[in-house]
């Protein structure tokens, strides 16, 4: 009998992956993915204190269209820095639904939202921990503007853990995209003919991103249409943004907008 083939250590694979999608790039990308990241500082008004944001996030929250009166969806908010952006937009006059399906992270998004918020703007804003994917079965066409900010590999907290790290597969990111896939779809099912979808993650796996959106072109043919962003900040994918750690240290995140067809 043959000997049983090693298996090969997940920090290794990790280090492949990445290293084939990103090449000459992944070394100095690594670098500044392992550094502490870059925050500004988010304070309004009446608030009780100020949040502490990357960058990156701020930018890409700030690409779904909101305006005051909208009915707006945060389909995956916590821990809540994207949902302060979009109740900021509103500016009390409309309404926020704040969704996330795990009790102690939407108990933080709660502690998040209430802390930071003028309190005139808590009247508009719902908490909810529904699963996401799921929620066009209960509320079709009901919003003018969603932000998926979607669960993801998460690569920067990841080099920063040895112990999970070693565990890593490409499977990983395939198992992602699947869950991303479904949560992208239901939100575009939520959003009423003509409105917004804003699709996020921090992962820098092109199968989460773009190759997300490669799917729904092809599975939802005319059911919506990919956007310009109107932004300076990141650089350009097939079919959204990503800022990326090693240009200015913020990031990554990635992000794309859609508009459902009327």
């Amino acid at each position: 009998m043959g000997r049983k083939k090693a298996k090969i250590p997940g920090d290794q694979l990790f280090e492949s992956y990445y290293s084939n999608q990103f090449g000459d790039r992944w070394p100095n990308l690594k670098k500044a993915l392992l550094k502490a990241g870059s925050h500004m500082e988010l304070k309004f008004p009446g608030s009780r204190s100020s949040y502490f944001l990357d960058r990156a996030s701020w930018t890409a929250a700030r690409a779904l269209p909101v305006i005051p009166g909208m009915e707006v969806l945060d389909m995956c908010a916590a821990p809540g820095g994207k949902s302060l952006i979009l109740a900021s937009r509103l500016q009390g006059d409309g309404s926020l639904t704040c969704n996330e399906l795990s009790p102690a992270r939407r108990k933080r998004l709660k502690t998040v939202l209430f802390e930071h918020l003028p309190e005139e703007w808590h009247k508009i804003i719902r908490i909810t921990g529904f699963d996401a994917s799921k929620w066009c079965l209960h509320e079709k066409e009901a919003y003018d503007a969603v932000l998926l900010d979607a669960p993801c590999s998460s690569e920067r907290h990841l080099l920063h853990s040895p112990e999970h790290l070693k565990q890593w597969s490409p499977g990983r990111t395939k198992n992602l995209a699947i869950r991303q896939y479904s949560l992208a779809v239901s939100a575009l099912d939520t959003l009423k003919p003509g409105g917004w979808l804003l699709y996020s993650t921090c992962s820098l796996s092109s199968l989460e991103n773009d190759g997300i959106i490669e799917k729904m072109l092809k599975k939802r043919k005319g059911y919506f249409t990919v956007t310009d962003i109107r932004s300076e900040e990141g650089e350009n994918t097939k079919y959204g943004k990503m800022i990326l750690p090693d240009q200015g240290g913020w990031g990554p995140i990635y992000f794309t907008l859609l508009q459902k067809a009327y």
